[in-house]
């Protein structure tokens, strides 16, 4: 294992225990599926809180951590063969983490396949789409007079429901047993409160769905990871 105390992110967020992986986050809806899988599974980490605003995202520190400049991003300081690793994208941190432990990810590679289709659903589709809801509803997008773009959402996430509604018929969790695939899709549909468009896209027509946020918010781990880091400093 290397210390990666050098690494220059941590002139800004410097590490109290390097020696345990290190994640940079913000409790959106892409940042909490770090915390919450990490708490999941197990690992010991230590948390850095990065707001969304340029001074911390656009700093030339978290820069040189993540250059597409979104959190979430994390250092593993025991990263394959141990080698450190630095790693961004919410999806991409997921698999790797599964695969780190071998939790979450199945049994199977069978099972691997059809989780990582179903993340995969969630970071093209769900989570894009659900973000330009949340744009048009309750952000800048709200004040555009053309009701096309707000409707072309509206209705992309009202379809993006009832894939999950159908998926979820006869089983607790979108890919069979629980895993990183509803640890990303689940937080994206929570978002859909913060945003006040849940009757815009009829939520309350999806029984399943909303016995399945239900399920998935009673996790003591996820309850956790919801508020790692904490919203205020």
């Amino acid at each position: 294992m290397l210390d990666m105390s050098d690494h220059p992110i941590t002139a800004r967020w410097p590490a109290k225990d390097p020696s345990v992986l290190q994640l940079y986050s913000f409790p959106t809806p892409n940042g909490v599926k770090v915390s919450i899988a990490l708490e999941e599974m197990g690992l010991p980490y230590e948390v850095h809180r990065v707001t969304l605003s340029d001074a911390d995202v656009k700093s030339p520190e978290f820069l040189s951590l993540n250059p597409n400049n979104k959190i979430p991003a994390i250092i593993d300081p025991d990263g394959p063969d141990g080698a450190p690793l630095t790693l961004f994208e919410s999806g991409a941190i997921l698999l790797y983490l599964a695969e780190k432990t071998g939790k979450l990810i199945g049994q199977t590679a069978s099972d691997k396949a059809q989780i990582t289709q179903w993340l995969m659903f969630q970071m093209g589709g769900l989570g894009p789409m659900f973000g330009q809801v949340g744009f048009f509803v309750k952000f800048a997008g709200s004040q555009i007079e053309d009701p096309r773009p707000r409707e072309r959402y509206i209705n992309e996430a009202k379809r993006l429901l009832n894939v999950v509604e159908g998926q979820l018929e006869g089983q607790d969790w979108i890919a069979g047993n629980y895993s990183i695939a509803d640890i990303a899709i689940a937080p994206w549909l929570r978002a859909l409160d913060f945003y006040g468009a849940r009757e815009l896209v009829g939520w309350s027509d999806h029984p399943n769905t909303v016995a399945y946020l239900e399920r998935f918010l009673a996790r003591p781990a996820v309850q956790k990871g919801l508020v790692t880091p904490p919203r205020e400093g």
